[in-house]
């Protein structure tokens, strides 16, 4: 199963799905298709995917799903480098979305994209089928009030202040990791899995998450703007409490690569084909991007 062919569907099915829509006006979609199109890594709607490939055949059935957690993502991107937030004018090498469309619509964009993705999911539990009311559950309270909105409040308050290492680390694990935890947790769930194997890929999303953050926070310091496609040095200049102020790059670096090596020995835990969830753990270390 190659990572990349399943990106690139999904990525088809994304583009078939607006395409699709006969009474769609343009005009109101294209500030969202601007920001869904301009590439990305995938990582959430992957993870749900391989997930659920763990225990049932063909993925493909869930595409539904998994474009709804990328159109969630990516509204999330959107609001979060609006100039009342990170003021960001670069996002995945191209110009932001307030950039090219202004602020107003930039925000509705958003609106729309978190709107769709739900629409989306409802439109799968149509027929009823529990699993796919509680995958849809799971996603929504991560990306709600409790979830990764949380987290982005806690960041916005403490901008300019130093905060706790507890508060850092409840900052991410709403923001980044509630999202990430929530495409692999409802992946399996979609899947069938057992409460056992949720359990443990829950404890796997948790620390994914979380190396995941780290990892973004040290490429803010050492990454090259060309290859991450999106400014450097961004929470420095904003003065936020990030885990490389916490803990300093070296630290940082060990941390990402303990929190990897955990991951790898939780997984081992699943009487499961677990090779494309580690491929993707060590991409999540080793990117430049």
């Amino acid at each position: 199963m190659n990572i990349k062919s399943m990106k690139s569907e999904l990525e088809q099915w994304i583009s078939d799905y607006f395409d699709e829509k006969p009474e769609m006006d343009n005009r109101n979609f294209e500030a969202m298709i601007y920001s869904l199109k301009v590439g990305g890594k995938r990582i959430r709607p992957i993870l749900m995917l391989q997930t659920y490939a763990m225990y049932k055949k063909d993925y493909r059935n869930i595409l539904p799903f998994a474009a709804a957690l990328e159109m969630i993502h990516t509204y999330s991107l959107i609001h979060d480098d609006l100039p009342s937030m990170d003021n960001d004018d670069l996002r995945r090498g191209k110009p932001t979305n307030h950039k090219i469309y202004g602020e107003a619509i930039a925000i509705l964009a958003g609106d729309g994209l978190l709107n769709e993705a739900m629409v989306l999911m409802f439109e799968q539990c149509l027929d009823g089928n529990l699993n796919k009311i509680q995958a849809s559950s799971i996603i929504a309270k991560a990306s709600g009030a409790q979830g990764m909105i949380a987290g982005q409040i806690c960041d916005i308050l403490s901008e300019g202040s130093s905060i706790s290492e507890e508060e850092l680390l409840y900052m991410h694990r709403n923001k980044t990791g509630q999202l990430i935890k929530a495409a692999i947790v409802s992946g399996a769930i979609l899947g069938n899995a057992s409460k056992e194997d949720l359990y443990i890929l829950n404890d796997y999303g948790e620390k994914l998450g979380l190396a995941f953050q780290i990892k973004d926070d040290i490429l803010d310091i050492i990454g090259d703007v060309h290859i991450l496609g999106k400014n450097v040095k961004h929470d420095q200049c904003n003065n936020k409490t990030t885990f490389i102020t916490m803990y300093g790059l070296e630290k940082c670096k060990e941390k990402c690569k303990d929190l990897t090596q955990e991951c790898f020995e939780i997984l081992k835990k699943l009487q499961k084909n677990t090779v494309h969830l580690e491929e993707i753990t060590e991409f999540l270390l080793k990117r430049e991007y």
